[in-house]
């Protein structure tokens, strides 16, 4: 099984919108650090784990993995 480390965001407005990345950079090509509420360097030095996520007033931000089905392509 190939795994890769995808971010969950998860907005806690009214609608609770959930954004998948593949990783925190990314995040901010989308987002801006005052729609998060919080700041990329910040993020990086809490090193979000999956038992431990990031949390603030606005987002939820969960660090998972996606797994994926090996390839059965020949070169």
């Amino acid at each position: 099984m190939n795994g890769t480390t995808i971010y969950h965001v998860q907005f806690r407005d009214a609608g609770e919108s959930h954004h998948y990345f593949g990783s925190i950079s990314a995040i901010y090509d989308t987002f801006t650090p005052e729609q998060l509420g919080v700041a990329k360097s910040t993020l990086w030095g809490r090193k979000i784990t999956p038992g431990h996520p990031y949390k603030n007033k606005t987002v939820i931000i969960r660090k998972g993995v996606m797994y994926r089905k090996p390839g059965n392509r020949t070169k």
